[in-house]
């Protein structure tokens, strides 16, 4: 009878397939990882975006006021029949969301200061924040007013050479669309910025491992909210 020939891998052979496999996924996970959360991330910023502005039109049919018209909150439980406040706005149009004021504890945003004009995280003092039922949430300046722009006039405008922001802080708020948990980083241009809001500009937010964030700067006025930095605007106008 014929000696039958035996075909295999030598544990050598083995250790060194496996170890290569290895490498590639060390090399490959972190970017899958970081490609999912950000379109993860970016996903929840836009719809979150969405159903502020669909309050903001509720707020304006059935109780004749908008985010144009509201004055600082009083307390957490302000009723939109009673109270023109951002507070009451969201006490009545959301559902299974939580108001607080203060800033979640242990919270600390990575890069953003707070209090800097016009859109910088509100102090301890002035904010307030709203977990939503989807575990995102809302940082806003409880003492939100005047946040009404001209006609003929957008977020920002020009006087000669120089650029200015139509509204104060206290119309700026952020959305950090996986609430207190990491990465608590700011959506920047990838040329680092964080704070421009030229329309004309150009804005490319990479989606790679190190800039992978969660935190989406707004902008309430008037009846509407729109995004608060040319990063944010730039997310929204991507189809994906």
């Amino acid at each position: 009878m014929e000696n039958m020939k035996k075909f295999g891998f030598t544990l050598a052979e083995v250790l060194i397939t496996l170890g290569i496999i290895g490498v590639v996924a060390a090399m490959t996970i972190p970017t899958l990882i970081a490609n999912t959360n950000s379109a993860r991330f970016r996903s929840q910023y836009k719809k979150i975006l969405s159903t502020l502005s669909q309050a903001g039109k509720i707020a304006q049919e059935r109780y004749d006021f908008s985010y144009g018209d509201v004055s600082e909150c009083v307390a957490i439980s302000d009723a939109p029949e009673s109270t023109y406040t951002l507070c009451a706005i969201l006490n009545g149009t959301l559902a299974g969301h939580k108001l607080s004021f203060g800033m979640p504890e242990n919270y600390t945003p990575s890069g953003i200061v707070e209090g800097t004009a016009p859109n910088g995280m509100p102090t301890a003092d002035n904010a307030a924040h709203v977990l939503l039922s989807d575990g995102s949430m809302l940082v806003f300046n409880k003492n939100m007013k005047g946040c009404t722009i001209p006609l003929g006039r957008g977020v920002t405008y020009k006087e000669g050479e120089t650029k200015n922001k139509s509204l104060g802080s206290q119309c700026y708020a952020f959305i950090d669309v996986n609430g207190p948990t990491l990465p608590n980083k700011e959506v920047a241009c990838a040329d680092g910025n964080t704070d421009d809001l030229d329309v004309a500009a150009e804005c490319e937010v990479s989606s790679d491992f190190n800039r992978t964030t969660d935190i989406y700067p707004i902008v309430f006025h008037d009846g509407t909210v729109e995004p608060g930095t040319n990063a944010a605007r730039a997310i929204l106008q991507k189809t994906k």
